[in-house]
């Protein structure tokens, strides 16, 4: 366990400093973390082998760590801010959303129907297709300090945009674990799937909340959440093994719900120092569950699953794009919101590849064909078209005219 333990960590700090190379080179961090762990998996170097993967200490630490990675999306879940949003900004997140999960799962289910594979994997695509990740789009923001109504939109809708995708996609995931169970799983346990997380989660942070509001200084918060995840984790941990046998409770809804709760009991200025506190441990979290989710891909998979990473890729983009700018038109945002949003929404790689470590564990257990089909071809997308995304969110944000023009310098001499 030990020695396993030394290379687990080994292949920890290679990822981030992968990332940072990635960085360097204007790619998201996560792209390098998923690529080492493809290299120094057990299908290539196998310094991450199989026997550590399925050790049990090692199933649990990433139990905790998917539980704390919920907390990116859960703290962003704050009511006061949700009900400002508007309805225009609503509908234009729902138009953009369901239509790439419509024209995804469509385009694949013609594609499976004729290759005598099973429908419902075409719905795991569309699963995976409608989440963005915002924070490509975002760093272009920062970075060139962009400002307008396209910039003024986006941010909002990253938030409404997590919402949906997790209702959609958790729905999705436990319809699928019902099929590949050959309807052993009775209709009732679906709704379950979804709504026994999200309980587990409000339960541990009602408490966590109420102490959060009290508590004062980066240790003793830091303790407060620590404790709040773990007993979360824990709760599942038992409902999964003693209570559920065959079904399988998703750890990152825990952690969404659980920080939702608190999120919305504490001040704004509270929630900003507790994700400031937090934000090491929540960059570890991604960080090894991006790593643990590429070790297990076969770099052959990849190469082979061609066809339907071109697909994939070509599908989410016209969801994506034409979704956005049939919300924004219908509901009369600006012109150039109607015709650049869209642009903006393309970066993917880190919802996609959560996704599709969930997708993948529903399906492993009886299909490993069907799930080796989704990790290839995600995979491969999430390299191919997060450097889409970012030229293409870039250029989005140039032709709406929201980025800062750089300032030339003055080389005319003053008069004294």
């Amino acid at each position: 366990m030990v020695l396993y333990l030394f290379r687990w960590i080994a292949v920890l700090i290679i990822a981030f400093i992968a990332g940072k190379l990635m960085s360097k080179i204007r790619m998201p961090a996560i792209l390098g973390w998923l690529i080492v762990g493809m290299i120094f998996g057990p299908h290539a170097v196998g310094l991450m082998p199989t026997e550590l993967m399925d050790s049990d200490w090692y199933k649990v630490i990433i139990m905790w760590m998917q539980c704390a990675f919920g907390l990116m999306l859960g703290t962003e879940l704050v009511w006061k801010k949700l009900k400002n949003y508007g309805k225009a900004l609503v509908i234009t997140t729902m138009t953009q959303s369901l239509g790439t999960f419509a024209v995804v799962s469509l385009v694949f289910g013609i594609i499976f129907s004729l290759s005598d594979i099973p429908i419902y994997l075409a719905f795991a695509f569309g699963g995976i297709a409608l989440a963005t990740a915002p924070a490509p789009a975002l760093s272009i923001v920062n970075e060139f300090h962009a400002k307008g109504p396209v910039t003024d939109t986006l941010l909002p809708m990253a938030v409404l945009d997590d919402i949906v995708g997790i209702i959609v996609f958790f729905t999705v995931n436990s319809l699928i674990a019902r099929e590949v169970s050959g309807g052993s799983m009775p209709f009732y346990m679906i709704p379950v799937m979804i709504l026994l997380p999200v309980a587990i989660g409000i339960i541990v942070g009602l408490p966590v909340g109420l102490l959060l509001k009290r508590v004062k200084g980066k240790a003793k918060t830091l303790a407060v959440l620590l404790l709040g995840i773990t007993c979360t984790m824990v709760i599942g941990w038992i409902f999964n093994t003693f209570l559920l046998s065959g079904i399988t409770l998703n750890y990152m809804l825990m952690g969404v719900s659980f920080s939702a709760v608190f999120s919305n009991m504490v001040s704004e200025e509270r929630l900003a120092e507790i994700t400031a506190d937090f934000s090491p441990i929540l960059g570890i979290s991604l960080l090894a569950a991006i790593v643990d989710l590429g070790a297990p891909l076969n770099y052959r998979l990849i190469l082979g699953a061609g066809i339907y990473t071109f697909v994939y890729i070509s599908a989410r983009i016209v969801g994506k794009y034409f979704g956005a700018r049939l919300g924004a038109k219908a509901t009369n945002m600006a012109p150039t919101v109607q015709k650049y949003l869209g642009l903006t929404l393309l970066p993917h790689s880190g919802v996609s590849l959560v996704f599709t470590g969930i997708i993948c564990t529903t399906l492993s257990a009886t299909r490993s064909d069907l799930a080796g089909i989704v990790q290839g071809t995600v995979a491969a997308a999430a390299v191919i078209n997060e450097i889409i995304a970012v030229i293409a969110a870039k250029k989005g944000f140039e032709l709406a005219g929201e980025i800062e023009k750089p300032k030339k310098k003055n080389t005319v001499a003053q008069d004294k």
